[in-house]
């Protein structure tokens, strides 16, 4: 039996500016004793709505599974933008959990999340607000950045929201997550990562 606890850090890239992010906010769950990611993204699905069966990308983290649900004691979501919401595998993941919603398997459970977006105003505040909308249902405890804590909201000239650490990738998506939006998610990372210890005790 492992002696670490686990955050579950999932999500969906297309360009790779999601997973920086994820990877920065598993670096900060990492930095928490105790503590440990467990790192998990979703597959891409077919332009009839329909998930594709595709394996699992070797060059990726492994796909979620529903027993990487069961055993978090918190979650961080990722998505990149479109049109104001989440991106549609991430979603289609979501809309199948009515069975994790029926058991209240994250009832209770600390929750995150972030974004990556073409241009500042993008919609990166009403993509984050579309993934906690869910986890509402599933009654996660939902955390963003508090200013009290993150003093580089207050001065950050690209990614970063109260609502959770964001990225901004430019009109051709190839602009690199920057210092700024890197610590943001580390620091959203950690967060969670010391509220699921709280709450856990």
């Amino acid at each position: 039996m492992s002696l670490y606890q686990e955050i579950l850090v999932l999500y969906y890239s297309s360009n790779g500016a999601t997973r920086e992010l994820a990877d920065a906010a598993a670096r900060g769950v990492a930095s928490t004793p105790g503590v440990q990611p467990r790192v998990r993204t979703v597959p891409p699905v077919a332009a009839a709505g329909e998930q594709r069966s595709v394996p699992d990308d070797p060059s990726l983290p492994p796909y979620v599974a529903r027993v990487d649900l069961d055993k978090t004691m918190g979650l961080l979501l990722g998505s990149p933008t479109r049109f104001g919401n989440m991106a549609a595998p991430l979603k289609y993941f979501i809309d199948s959990l009515i069975d994790v919603w029926l058991s209240g398997t994250l009832t209770g459970k600390p929750a995150g999340v972030f974004t990556s977006t073409g241009s500042l105003h993008g919609g990166q505040e009403t993509t984050l607000i579309s993934m906690m909308l869910p986890l509402l249902h599933h009654g996660m405890v939902l955390t963003g950045l508090p200013y009290s804590q993150f003093p580089a909201l207050n001065t950050t000239q690209s990614g970063g929201t109260p609502y959770g650490p964001t990225h901004v990738a430019g009109p051709s998506g190839d602009r690199e997550v920057d210092d700024t939006e890197a610590d943001l998610a580390f620091g959203l990372g950690q967060h969670v990562a010391n509220l699921a210890l709280r709450l856990s005790n």
